[in-house]
């Protein structure tokens, strides 16, 4: 091991002494992993997307395993910002956690209020922003998928916050254009990006010969979306080199994750991969380490975006 080596990373001020972090929505809180390994260990624990109230989620079946990945529609079931705050934090805290709160609302405004409750919470790093959720204000849109709607939200998010947290824009890949999105939301006051969301799947059931999930559709995770998440990661890195993306999408190895930060991630999700191997995150983080060194980068932040130098001559 290279003692030397810088394997931080930051976003907006927030420091990071590894660049591996959950997935929001794979781990809740951490509580599971937290049997299989210090959660300190790791870059930080990304939460569950919370929101201001209570949600039960979507019926089941509610999960479905595919060739290469898995589709779910938990429907961003959770305890609420009340419980959350008084029970998830603390217990963070209490382990030494680098902590990011993605948070999840219907409206613009529900963004906001959760915003504000976060902003004097001792031990938050950031705040993820998931505006990969239908907007009920315009009849279920998605609000990653529309321009305006997605700036909103940020706008109210970074006049809530002021400069207290970074903010990280959760975007989601069904889009045509998702440089332009991303575009939009730094301009409304994102600090940095997780690309990529799930995409939206569905599995029919040949036996039942109706849909598999309760929900129908659901979120597609797992090695079947990598190339979707380099091919986004690379093109908003190109379009947009000074800022921090968080990339995830399929990453089950330390090479996985080494060819997101090629196409241009700062820092790295893993997800699914959890669930099958309670360590994929120290996995991904020691084979990270060890390739990046092996292919002679003194430092993560010398490696992010490579791909994009052009061949020397």
């Amino acid at each position: 091991m290279n003692a030397e080596f810088d394997f931080s990373t930051n976003v907006q001020g927030a420091w990071f002494p590894t660049p591996v972090f959950t997935a929001s929505g794979c781990a809740s809180s951490g509580k599971e992993l937290a049997q299989f390994f210090p959660l300190k260990d790791i870059g930080a624990v990304v939460t569950k997307s919370i929101s201001l109230k209570p949600r039960m989620g979507r019926p089941t079946p509610r999960m479905a395993e595919t060739a290469s990945g898995m589709l779910n529609s938990i429907g961003l079931q959770g305890p609420g910002i009340d419980v959350f705050l008084e029970n998830d934090i603390p217990w963070l805290v209490a382990q030494n956690t680098r902590i990011i709160v993605s948070i999840s609302a219907e409206t613009v405004e529900e963004y906001s209020v959760l915003a504000r409750r976060l902003r004097s919470v001792r031990g938050i790093s950031a705040v993820e922003v998931n505006i990969s959720c239908p907007n009920v204000e315009n009849r279920g849109l998605v609000f990653a998928c529309d321009p305006v709607a997605s700036r909103a939200v940020i706008d109210g998010v970074r006049r809530t916050l002021g400069g207290d947290l970074p903010i990280i824009a959760k975007l989601s890949p069904d889009v045509t254009d998702i440089v332009q999105i991303a575009s939009g939301v730094v301009d409304a006051g994102a600090d940095g990006l997780s690309l990529i969301n799930t995409l939206l799947g569905m599995v029919i059931n040949t036996d039942t010969l109706r849909p598999h999930l309760a929900g129908k559709t659901g979120g597609l995770s797992g090695p079947a979306i990598r190339p979707v998440a380099v091919r986004a990661i690379y093109q908003v890195h190109q379009a947009l080199p000074k800022v921090p993306i968080v990339g995830m999408g399929g990453v089950r190895s330390g090479r996985d994750a080494f060819e997101l930060v090629l196409a241009g991630a700062s820092a790295i999700a893993v997800g699914t991969a959890s669930f099958g191997n309670p360590n994929a995150l120290r996995d991904v983080q020691n084979e990270l380490r060890s390739l990046l060194i092996s292919k002679g980068f003194s430092s993560l932040r010398d490696a992010v975006g490579f791909a994009h130098r052009p061949y020397e001559t």
